[in-house]
């Protein structure tokens, strides 16, 4: 019975999303809630939902206090030397950008985060792409492609919690894995190649003419935000965003209370007159608070999955489903639905509380855990479409785009790469057929 109301739930919340009858706010509240009743749940849910938002609020800070920085940022027109510079390399060909967009969310992706890969990949170049009018759907599309496999890194997470709930060392588990990634960061290039040629014929390579009307353009964007842009702190502005990303790389203070401090000094040093700070804080109070809003949203959601054990008695039934005949097969079975899996659920509900009820299963059959593992990893490109996943909603929120629509437009790509990868893996040996 949990088990069906849990699917159920599930595919009612995905098709009301999917279809736009509701918003992923309301839908994200009501329909946990909805079920929740409907299961028996009436007089936990309040203890449930507080829970979810519990675990959920640290994250919601730090995205809330990080797009006011990266805002105030793009204000103080730090970005606008790299989009000079940027514009002056590609010479208006959309084709180079989109690659370049590939390529440096890849180098961000590096710390294994994605909220941070957003925010520095699109506060950098969204300028650009507006000014040369290309889709804004490519540059979220590639830099979530960056960060789909890059999420694969232990520092990143998904890797970190199979070998905690599998009791298994990098060794073993991540280290056969980083070829695949490459095989995985080489479809991300060819992806990127593809957006870039079709924005190509689209939009045509800007010649000179033109290119030096983009750029008065962007010139004369400048002069209308002047009271914004504090050019005589560009070198402070970029030394304390460099100071920031270091000290999220290292991991040594908790990111909410980086993003609050930075947000602080920053907003002091450049905009020192209190009408300016409330002026730069309403600029973006909108954009934040409707990211924010829906990740708490979240946590309702997450609450009354794991609350009414909804995610336990799906992993299973979907383990008894798997027939006789197929047990040989299971890392290749266990890489496809790592996918849909950790879409419909957290990283840390399907590798705490499926992934190891699929090992034991696995052992009966002579698989070792380590490839059962390995094969959980390849879905994590899907995995960061999923509107679960926090930093999805700061990306769409950056980018000005409908979740739903990013769905659509990248949904095969992502299957794309993890197929791709699983491949690679059964070419090199990494997992078994």
């Amino acid at each position: 019975m949990l088990s069906f109301l849990g699917f159920s739930m599930v595919a009612v919340f995905m098709y009301l999303i999917m279809s736009k009858r509701l918003t992923p706010l309301v839908a994200l509240m009501i329909i946990p809630i909805l079920f929740g009743l409907i299961g028996g749940y009436a007089n936990d849910l309040g203890p449930m939902m507080f829970e979810g938002v519990k675990a959920i609020a640290p994250t919601a800070i730090m995205i809330f206090f990080a797009i006011l920085y990266f805002g105030l940022m793009i204000d103080t027109g730090l970005f606008e030397p790299l989009i000079g510079k940027i514009l002056k390399l590609v010479k208006g060909d959309p084709l180079k950008i989109v690659v370049g967009t590939a390529v440096l969310s890849m180098m961000v992706a590096l710390d294994g985060d994605g909220t941070t890969t957003y925010m520095i990949t699109v506060s950098s170049l969204l300028p650009l792409y507006k000014r040369l009018r290309m889709n804004p759907l490519i540059l979220a599309g590639v830099a979530m492609s960056s960060m789909g496999v890059m999420n694969m890194t232990p520092w990143g997470g998904a890797s970190a919690m199979a070998m905690t709930s599998l009791k298994l060392d990098s060794s073993e588990l991540f280290l056969p894995l980083i070829p695949v990634m490459g095989f995985g960061l080489l479809w991300v290039l060819v992806i990127s190649f593809i957006f870039g040629k079709m924005e190509r014929r689209r939009l045509g390579v800007i010649d000179n003419d033109a290119y030096r009307e983009v750029a008065s353009t962007a010139e004369m964007d400048a002069k209308i935000q002047f009271n914004y842009r504090r050019p005589k702190l560009v070198w402070f502005n970029f030394a304390l965003t460099l100071i920031l990303i270091v000290l999220l790389i290292m991991d040594v203070i908790p990111l909410m209370i980086l993003f609050m401090v930075a947000f602080a000094i920053a907003l002091l040093v450049n905009y020192p007159n209190i009408k300016e700070q409330q002026e730069r804080i309403s600029s973006h109070a909108s954009n934040a608070v409707a990211v924010v809003s829906i990740v708490i949203a979240a946590g309702i959601f997450t609450g009354i999955m794991s609350g009414t054990k909804m995610i336990d008695a799906m992993a299973t039934t979907l383990v008894s489903l798997i027939p006789e005949a197929m047990g040989q097969h299971l890392p290749v079975i266990v890489a496809f639905l790592s996918a849909p899996f950790t879409f419909f659920m957290s990283n840390n509900a399907f590798y705490f509380g499926v992934l190891p009820i699929i090992a034991q299963a696995a052992e009966s059959y002579g698989i070792s855990a380590a490839e059962i593992g390995r094969a959980s990893i390849l879905g994590q490109p899907v995995h960061v479409l999923s509107p679960l996943v926090a930093a999805a909603h700061l990306l769409i929120g950056m980018v000005g785009i409908e979740f739903s629509d990013l769905q659509r437009f990248l949904i095969k790509w992502a299957l794309g790469t993890t197929t791709v990868m699983v491949i690679a893996a059964l070419v090199l040996g990494v997992i078994s057929l």
